[in-house]
């Protein structure tokens, strides 16, 4: 393979930077979802757009405007999505409402009883593409908070954090032209920092940390149109074994440390293939027909979702049913590609209540 082509692979491999999402409503809870044993009364959710739920201000994202909420509330609310996304789920699933967006607060301060999103979209372990907060601030903002007063021991006591850490770093690796050659080592210097994030967070208080595994990028439709949402690149794949692999291990030794199962790793990369597997009766349950084709599109190579010209004519097109759509544009799944991913989880959100 020529550098040109490496080049390339690399290119496809990371360059997704996941934006938005927002806002904190409670999700209606399926029976599956019920639990009747106390469980904790607050969530803290740290990372990117696949958990932001409404950080990023309203003039630097199209997920503030149509086609993105047309399922859930019916019209845009940040969420990078056509409802839904994945801090919804796993609010629910714990028996709380949404925590507020970080942003948020200072209008509504006595809205804080669910807990914090701290997450942004775009943002990473370190500096990305987006001036928004890296995690390492976003969890200065949360220490800031506790040293504050907001929240007590005893909050701290009854409450998990979500961290989500889904590829923006490498993007930004490689737009600055970081080669092959190197990117092992720097997949090495995202999960160390991530490693020490989720120490980090123990640290200040949080009873149980769960962080998700690097989902699949080879499958996303922004590398998947290259075979016309046909294959999951292979190569890219390949990479993204590597980071979960280190990933797993530091869990498993942060987890020797504290010498109870604190840190929970929920395997996103698991549960994406298991909703792309047309032989999986869970695939069957929700419909997906080429769950590696978006609902959303841009009309051309040159346009995406939710694009519009300078007159507002639309420059994208959507499918006819989301809920049969696991991806809702390029990179972000829709509400019921959610839904499907959060069941998947279900054995390892148990460990959180």
């Amino acid at each position: 393979m020529g550098k040109q082509d490496k080049h390339t692979m690399l290119f496809h491999l990371f360059f997704s930077v996941f934006v938005l999402l927002t806002a904190g409503i409670h999700v209606v809870q399926s029976s599956s979802y019920h639990h009747h044993r106390p469980g904790p009364s607050k969530l803290f959710v740290f990372g990117d757009s696949y958990a932001d739920t409404g950080n990023n201000p309203k003039s630097v994202s199209k997920s503030w405007h149509p086609p993105y909420g047309i399922t859930f509330p019916g019209q845009p609310s940040g969420r990078w999505s056509d409802g839904r996304v994945l801090t919804d789920y796993v609010a629910s699933f714990i028996g709380i409402k949404s925590p507020m967006p970080y942003r948020w607060i200072k209008f509504a301060p006595k809205s804080l009883s669910h807990g914090i999103n701290f997450a942004y979209g775009g943002t990473g372990v370190f500096d990305t593409l987006v001036s928004q907060p890296n995690m390492t601030t976003q969890i200065d903002f949360f220490q800031q908070l506790i040293n504050s007063g907001i929240y007590s021991k005893r909050d701290l006591n009854s409450s998990v954090a979500l961290v989500s850490v889904a590829g923006n770093d490498y993007g930004a690796y490689n737009a600055r032209n970081g080669t092959a050659q190197g990117l092992p080592a720097f997949i090495a210097s995202v999960v160390n920092q991530t490693t020490l994030n989720l120490k980090r967070i123990h640290g200040l208080g949080v009873k149980k940390v769960a962080v998700i595994a690097l989902l699949p990028l080879g499958c996303l439709p922004q590398s998947t149109v290259l075979s016309s949402y046909q294959q999951c690149n292979k190569t890219q794949n390949t990479a993204v074994r590597f980071h979960n692999l280190l990933l797993k291990q530091a869990v498993e030794k942060l987890n020797n440390e504290t010498k109870s199962p604190t840190f929970i790793l929920l395997d996103l990369n698991s549960a994406f293939m298991s909703a792309f597997d047309k032989k999986n009766s869970g695939n069957l349950k929700f419909g997906f027909g080429n769950p590696l084709k978006p609902c959303c599109m841009g009309i051309d190579a040159s346009n995406s979702c939710g694009i519009v010209d300078q007159s507002g004519a639309k420059k994208y097109k959507v499918c006819k049913n989301p809920k049969v759509a696991f991806f809702w544009d390029e990179v972000h799944p829709t509400q019921a590609g959610w839904q499907a991913v959060s069941l998947s989880l279900k054995s390892s959100l148990n460990q959180f209540v």
